[in-house]
């Protein structure tokens, strides 16, 4: 299985949680990390990798070669064991070997065949994404896709009017929700779409994935250990079932039909109509003083 992650808006710890849902992948299934972040990788700094291999390296060498091994053979390892290919933190250098990795004949084909092997799947740090993002193309092949965002006003009005975009760029989008803010039955009745989780307040579990330094061991207080690799666990049992077998709502729609493809759909709530241009309408405005009904808060 080939999982994006990503965020339109702001930076809610996209990394973070991809390293939490690749580590936190329920066994016998082979987890790999891959950093496809158009403005540098930040796994490489956080752990002290070497430079090399990584995804620079991964491009290189998929212009000549599609073995199914090829993406494995540019991986280190992080301190619980989970393998990742790390970006590197210099944002042109990223970009040019996400761009060289675009062609879905060979760097997308590459991670796809990665992903296609049994009992194995790879999780993609997709950054913070656009249209025009070149990981983009590997968005637009993931079997899944999990959009990150804050549950505040502002976040929420932009997110409207870009989910009937956003649901087709691949079959089954998923949305979570990250740290505090409204809670998930206003965001559902705010948006027509139902999250499938909220990453929790766990600076000590973040802090960890982060790889700051501290009195604590990855194996004693890694994401098996902590609340944010809890939800993560739930989540990727959540896309493992989907994925095996995806309800009705999980496949592809014409844009007319529905604004956003989900993995979850909110009983009883209708979805907006879409405007000619492709657009939903903005939500209703959010009650200025409403009270927080949430406990979270990011997971950094």
């Amino acid at each position: 299985m080939l999982v994006a992650v990503l965020s339109v808006k702001g930076s809610p710890g996209v990394t973070t949680f991809s390293v939490a849902l690749a580590a936190r992948w329920p066994a016998p299934t082979r987890a790999l990390l891959v950093e496809a972040d158009p403005s540098g990788g930040d796994v490489g700094t956080r752990f002290s990798l070497k430079s090399a291999p990584g995804l620079v390296s991964l491009a290189v060498a998929a212009r000549r070669n599609d073995d199914r091994a090829l993406v494995w053979q540019h991986t280190q390892a992080l301190p619980g064991g989970l393998p990742v290919v790390a970006a590197p933190p210099d944002a042109d250098r990223a970009r040019a070997a996400l761009s060289a990795l675009a062609d879905p004949a060979t760097g997308v084909g590459i991670l796809r065949t990665a992903a296609s092997a049994p009992e194995s799947v790879v999780i993609v740090d997709c950054g913070r994404i656009d249209a025009g993002s070149p990981a983009m193309s590997i968005v637009r092949s993931a079997d899944a896709m999990i959009l990150l965002t804050r549950a505040h006003a502002d976040d929420l009005a932009h997110l409207a009017r870009r989910l009937p975009a956003i649901g087709r760029w691949t079959a089954h989008p998923a949305m979570v929700l990250v740290g505090d803010g409204y809670s998930t039955a206003e965001v559902a009745r705010e948006l027509g779409v139902l999250p499938l989780g909220r990453v929790p307040n766990d600076p000590h579990g973040a802090a960890v994935l982060c790889g700051r330094p501290g009195p604590v061991r990855w194996g004693r207080s890694g994401p098996a250990h902590s609340a944010l690799g809890q939800v993560a666990h739930k989540i990727a049992e959540m896309l493992i079932s989907e994925h095996a077998s995806p309800p009705a709502l999980s496949q592809r729609l014409p844009a007319t039909s529905q604004p956003m493809q989900v993995l979850r759909a909110v009983p009883g709530v209708p979805a907006s109509p879409v405007s000619e241009n492709g657009l939903r309408p903005a939500p209703a405005p959010l009650p200025p003083n409403h009270e927080n009904t949430s406990r979270g808060g990011q997971a950094s």
